[in-house]
């Protein structure tokens, strides 16, 4: 499955941003879509991830109750929705998928096997 991400941009500080991840095709219940970032010079780390079929979600800890994820399985879209954005949140974002993810792999990037081609967001004090 390809995945296409898009939404990024510069924004201010407290501001907002929606990141869009399409799949080319529809995919079974099994897939874990997730998103993750990497900042220059860093490793890439988890942001949040969803399961396709129930709707189970995660969240690193540095984003949680300012990130929310969701998915329109319609669409074959993940989203996700920024709030409060701060500076240390710039990097590329990537959205990638898996459909054999066990709930304990979902912050591990070496587990999924599909990837988007990342969308920079630039977050300015």
């Amino acid at each position: 499955v390809q995945l296409q991400a898009s939404g990024g941009g510069p924004v201010q500080a407290g501001g907002s941003l929606r990141l869009s991840c399409v799949a080319s095709r529809r995919t079974s219940g099994r897939f874990v879509m997730g998103w993750f970032r990497q900042a220059p010079g860093k490793e890439r780390e988890f942001v949040a991830a969803t399961s396709l079929s129930g709707g189970t979600t995660g969240y690193s800890d540095s984003v949680k109750g300012r990130f929310t994820i969701s998915r329109d399985t319609a669409k074959n879209t993940v989203y996700l929705q920024m709030n409060s954005l701060q500076p240390e949140d710039t990097a590329v974002y990537y959205c990638a998928a898996d459909g054999t993810l066990i709930r304990s792999s979902w912050s591990l990037p070496t587990q999924y096997d599909h990837w988007g081609q990342g969308t920079q967001v630039t977050v300015s004090s």
